[in-house]
């Protein structure tokens, strides 16, 4: 196993580490070591060589892994597909490569990388790199662009790793027909547990040097009269605080957040994915995009898989037959497959509901030019761990994450991630001439958005006669909402699916990540969509495997 990930997991494991997880990552380990696109410990790897499965589950990101452990400790063969790759040590570097010197491992399939945050004094601070399977990529669909992960972990190596459970109240208005009494009991903190989230100590905090910038905007907040809230995380503290000592190699204290993370970040093949593969009965094979989903004689499902090379091309296609198939690709990909599956007739019973419902989180970024005496630090840590919770406001209801600025040098500048409560959605169509499904979503859509974030932090800037930064997203906008990082939707619970995730018309067909979700979660949403996982799996496993 390479240093770089044996030094990084481990001080991200939970102290409880149990043999199932252990086996499940040497598994990881081993294979990043031999550069296999097949992972799983030795039986199931050899069971998953044939061209059928009892289940397959297609993506490794957050609903997928909870699917799969659960198959996998319920004795069902199983088989994961994951379009990016198993991330390995990079000719003697760190697995992956930092915000502020990216290299080709930063960005999935493109010559320039594409960061959200596009340009600092109207300098373009993208980079020119080597077309690869990299960590990130931005898909664009005309008025909005969506960040996801590719990797085996998904989107759980690109995310701030800020794991925040909704508000009650909230979540019962956006998924009225699921029992939140149930959920807040029993799922949620399931979920909590089983993906390793942690507290900030709150007197280390106080005095670190790593959040001195969350506390200026902590006290800026706090002179408009708005409370601000710590923010749980998968991302160890106790690792942090040694980075910031200077005992351990810097990850969050290394400027590494949009392009993965080297060490001290709990992202999925250190929990679930690691305890699935101890299963021994899951497999996941890396490079493998599924194109086509069509029903089988038999009533089961055969895939069409492309098997992907280092920049993408197509080496070989293969098909795989399931009897059980779940759909844990994201809100983007789940739905994609199944319009395309719609439209091109291989499943022509599915629904109108396909490709309704999606929405971006109410997504809106926005920065902050502070005075000369509010020094916001040359070391930020890039894991959030402070949110403004204005979410009360009856008008302008808005949680925005406090987020870092990580150059490595003091830019006076306070930057954020608002999530406000915008009702407005769009709809995805299949686009027969591109084979893919499109996004329609209209720039105006997120206006309500722009104006929730600009109650809050005109507010703000009132009480402490500060501005808005206007260089920061490649021209002179001074709030950016073209892009989500929480894209939600498209194949909603209830509608889509039935209240499980079952897809209607088709048994043996399930949904399983954040499509269900019909836009909305009010806060990061990757703990929602795991307990959701939890919570459905739980009754598919006692009615119909």
């Amino acid at each position: 196993m390479s240093t770089a990930r044996t030094e990084g997991n481990i001080a991200a494991m939970p102290s409880s580490l149990s043999r199932r997880r252990f086996l499940g990552y040497s598994a990881l380990g081993s294979a990043a070591a031999l550069g296999l696109t097949t992972i799983g410990v030795p039986s199931a790897s050899a069971a998953a060589r044939r061209d059928s499965a009892r289940a397959v589950v297609i993506g490794t990101g957050y609903g997928a892994a909870v699917t799969a452990l659960r198959l996998g400790e319920a004795g069902i063969q199983t088989v994961m597909l994951e379009m990016g790759r198993l991330w390995e040590t990079h000719a003697g570097d760190n697995v992956f490569s930092g915000m502020l010197k990216p290299d080709k491992r930063s960005m999935w399939l493109k010559e320039r990388t594409q960061m959200p945050l596009a340009s600092f004094l109207w300098i373009d601070i993208n980079r020119k790199i080597e077309r690869y399977t990299g960590v990130l990529d931005r898909v664009d669909h005309g008025d909005m662009s969506v960040y996801v992960g590719r990797g085996v972990g998904g989107g759980s190596l690109v995310n701030g790793a800020m794991a925040v459970t909704p508000r009650r109240s909230y979540f019962e208005e956006i998924l009225p027909q699921v029992d939140a009494a149930e959920m807040y009991r029993t799922y949620f903190p399931m979920a909590n547990a089983a993906l390793g989230v942690n507290d900030i100590d709150p007197d280390w905090f106080e005095t670190c040097s790593s959040y001195q910038y969350a506390r200026v905007s902590r006290k800026h907040a706090a002179k408009a009269g708005l409370d601000t809230t710590f923010v749980p995380s998968v991302y160890d503290f106790d690792y942090m605080k040694r980075e910031e000592a200077g005992e351990v190699p810097r990850s969050a204290l290394g400027g590494e957040v949009i392009y993965g993370n080297n060490h001290g970040k709990r992202s999925l093949d250190k929990t679930y994915l690691a305890a699935a593969l101890g299963t021994g009965n899951v497999t996941i094979r890396s490079l493998h995009e599924v194109k086509a989903i069509r029903r089988a004689e038999d009533g089961g499902y055969v895939l069409t898989v492309d098997r992907l090379d280092d920049t993408g091309g197509v080496t070989a296609t293969t098909e795989l037959a399931t009897r059980y198939l779940f759909l844990g690709a994201g809100s983007l990909g789940s739905t994609e497959l199944l319009l395309r599956a719609r439209d091109t007739g291989t499943l022509p019973d599915l629904g109108a509901e396909v490709g309704q419902g999606w929405g971006t989180n109410g997504n809106v970024m926005l920065g902050r030019a502070n005075h000369v005496w509010d020094l916001t630090g040359a070391l930020q840590s890039g894991m959030p761990a402070l949110g403004i919770d204005a979410w009360d406001d009856p008008v302008h209801p808005v949680f925005a994450e406090i987020a870092p600025m990580p150059a490595g040098v003091e830019l006076w500048a306070s930057l954020y991630l608002a999530i406000t409560k915008n009702p407005e959605r769009g709809h995805f169509t299949y686009d027969h001439a591109t084979d893919s499904a499109r996004l329609r979503w209209r720039a105006e859509q997120g206006q309500g958005s722009i104006d929730s974030a600009k109650a809050l932090f005109d507010r703000v800037n009132r009480a402490n006669r500060t501005i808005y930064r206007s260089d920061l997203f490649g021209d002179t906008r001074k709030f950016e909402n073209r892009f989500t990082y929480h894209p939600l939707g498209g194949l909603v619970l209830g509608e889509a699916t039935d209240n499980y995730g079952r897809v209607r018309g088709y048994p043996n067909l399930y949904v399983t990540d954040g499509s269900l979700i019909p836009g909305s979660t009010g806060v990061n949403p990757f703990v929602t969509i795991t307990a959701l996982a939890e919570r459905n799996m739980d009754r598919i496993l006692a009615e119909d495997l």
